[in-house]
């Protein structure tokens, strides 16, 4: 049994990179990958690692920035660039971390609806002061959160694979997928689309936040990096499991997906209640543990941006996740019938989050008077950069289309 104890201990010296996992992996991103698997099968298996390796570089950029420093990221921008420019970058990631929220509690509603028959407008109602709670009365909320988190990103891997293995899919038809064979101009607007379910540059940023919770220093630089590399793992695995489920039990069929309650509803069509079931479980885990840390991740990068507390014991990291909370569950619950409009303005205001954090994280890494020694290399730079162009693609198709909705009002 010795193995069983060396994995207990290899498990228990991970956790930041479960949380990355958790908060990146809500309803939009299974919503995104089950709607690209009906249509358009495993052609495009190949953009999540491609946006895997981005998301890799810049988590771990945010580790090596924790282990190496004192002081938080967005307090050093704001020493060595302006108060202005690590305020902008906290306001920006708030304003993301809270668009993501109205799906996460939409996700919650729809997989406990799916799970009990209660109507999903009930359980944003349970489910947010749930957090809420959690967020004020838990003593220290890292070590809660990362138990809670690892608990349900395993949950969603089993989940995910259960439903994967009731399709039987073929194993050279998955390999092909991984061969980008279906690249073209006009397939711009899903690679975007897939890239936006794995790169998710606010909860890269709080990867430092995360390391100098868990204590880690130089010393630890490599437990930090390999655990970056299993969140980053997980992360792509959920995604792949998704995608080729969808792949195989839908796109023979001609069913397009377009939500997650879509991909359970088919599901069940084909296999019964309990993949339904398994799947509004694996839903569920997604959605909270979004829920939950996403908002964690908003107040807090937002406290600290303005210089107002970056640790969760503090008040104002408190207050502006809650403001994060019930910001979700208020637009989900009581603001159903404005839902595209809501979502509108909210992708639209948190546009300028993913090329700003990026660009702050990038600058403070080649920074050589706060990095010294462990500042990026050549490569690491390639690496970001070719991240960068691979977001910006993302925003400014992103861009595009909010533009061409408005202009169609």
């Amino acid at each position: 049994m010795q193995w069983l104890k060396n994995l207990k201990i290899y498990f228990k010296s991970l956790g930041p990179g479960f949380i990355i996992a958790s908060v990146v992996l809500g309803p939009g991103s299974i919503t995104v990958s089950s709607r690209m698997g009906s249509e358009h099968g495993y052609a495009f298996l190949w953009v999540i690692v491609l946006a895997a390796i981005s998301m890799y570089i810049y988590t771990s950029m945010g580790a090596r920035f924790g282990t190496t420093s004192n002081d938080s990221i967005l307090q050093s921008i704001a020493g060595n660039y302006g108060r202005w420019f690590s305020a902008i970058i906290g306001i920006s990631a708030f304003m993301a971390a809270s668009s993501f929220q109205f799906g996460n509690n939409l996700g919650v509603g729809i997989a406990m609806q799916g799970i009990t028959g209660i109507d999903e407008r009930i359980w944003p109602l349970i489910f947010t002061p749930s957090a809420i709670v959690l967020l004020f009365w838990a003593k220290n909320l890292y070590k809660v959160l990362e138990k809670l988190m690892m608990v349900l990103v395993m949950i969603m891997i089993l989940a995910f694979l259960f439903n994967l293995l009731l399709t039987k899919p073929a194993v050279s038809d998955i390999a092909g997928g991984f061969v980008p064979s279906s690249f073209s101009f006009g397939s711009l607007d899903i690679i975007a689309a897939l890239v936006g379910t794995t790169f998710v540059l606010h909860a890269a940023l709080y990867q430092s936040y995360l390391a100098q919770n868990k204590g880690w220093k130089v010393a630890d630089m490599k437990k930090g990096l390999k655990d970056s590399y299993v969140g980053i793992f997980m992360l792509a695995l959920i995604s792949i499991l998704i995608i080729v489920t969808s792949a195989t039990a839908l796109h023979p069929l001609g069913i397009t997906v377009n939500s997650a309650a879509d991909m359970a509803l088919q599901l069940e069509s084909l296999f019964g209640s309990y993949a339904k079931i398994i799947f509004s479980i694996g839903l569920c885990a997604a959605a909270f543990s979004s829920l939950m840390v996403n908002a964690v991740m908003g107040g807090g990068l937002l406290s600290d941006g303005l210089g107002l507390g970056r640790n969760m014991d503090e008040k104002m990291p408190k207050v502006f996740t809650t403001i994060a909370l019930l910001l979700g569950m208020v637009i989900a619950v009581f603001f159903r019938g404005n839902v595209i409009y809501a979502l509108i303005l909210a992708q639209a205001s948190s546009i300028l989050a993913v090329p700003l954090i990026a660009f702050g994280m990038f600058l403070i890494l080649n920074n050589k008077k706060v990095m010294g020694k462990m500042k990026n290399n050549p490569w690491q730079n390639f690496l970001a950069v070719f991240g960068f162009i691979l977001i910006s693609l993302m925003v400014y198709l992103m861009y595009s289309r909010i533009i061409g909705y408005l202009q169609s009002l």
